[in-house]
């Protein structure tokens, strides 16, 4: 397991456009955090059926992963992984550092921090817990409870090669800017399939990753 240093800043990506609204600060995304509606609030009429559908297919397995916003000079930005292809679930896939809940877990916060450690190496200490979204119901079988971190730069990551490929990072005001939220479909085992995607410099962010993403923005860019 080799280390990285995370050295992505806004300056050094040219390609990048500007900011178009001043970086959410830490405050205000607690704030926003603690005054979260309710689901049937946040979501559309679509997403709220498919959300009920997953969570009626059967007994979901629990699970938490970390949204990591990253206090980056100008512009804060998140902490995505890419998994490698040889995985059981979601091969391949942009996710979030995260996994299933484990029984020694003591909430959905551990768990996100223990996988986040193992999958890249981020050290607990230096991650603050802002607040949490709501439990995402996967159609794989999984309920998803997303926990929102914040942390201050250096940080440096240490891939596990089994299981990580790549981590990056992403602005967040890209994220929270609704323009870059495609909905798309595609025809998947015998029916249509529609589903949330934020291309970004030639990642495709799709699927449950990009529906909490839609969630966050939902929640914090009121």
């Amino acid at each position: 397991m080799g280390k990285v240093a995370a050295s992505y800043t806004w300056a050094e990506d040219r390609d990048m456009p500007e900011p178009m609204r001043p970086p959410l600060t830490r405050d205000e995304i607690i704030r926003r955090l603690a005054d979260t509606p309710p689901i049937e609030d946040l979501l559309t009429a679509d997403d709220l059926e498919k959300q009920r559908a997953a969570a009626s297919a059967g007994d979901l397995t629990p699970a938490a992963v970390l949204l990591l916003v990253v206090n980056r000079p100008g512009e804060p930005t998140v902490v995505f992984t890419q998994r490698t292809a040889h995985l059981a679930d979601h091969a391949g896939q942009i996710s979030f550092p995260g996994g299933r809940v484990e029984a020694a877990d003591e909430g959905p916060a551990h768990t996100a921090l223990r996988e986040a450690r193992e999958e890249v190496g981020i050290d607990p200490a230096l991650v603050e817990i802002l607040g949490e979204l709501p439990d995402y119901h996967t159609s794989t079988g999984y309920r998803v409870r997303p926990v929102v971190g914040w942390a201050e730069p250096p940080l440096e990551y240490a891939l596990d090669p089994y299981e990580v490929a790549d981590v990056f990072e992403v602005p967040l005001a890209f994220l929270l800017e609704t323009a870059n939220h495609r909905y798309e479909s595609a025809f998947y085992k015998g029916r249509m399939r529609h589903y949330w995607a934020m291309p970004w410099q030639g990642r495709f962010i799709w699927g449950a990753t990009a529906g909490m993403l839609v969630t966050f923005q939902r929640i914090v860019g009121r």
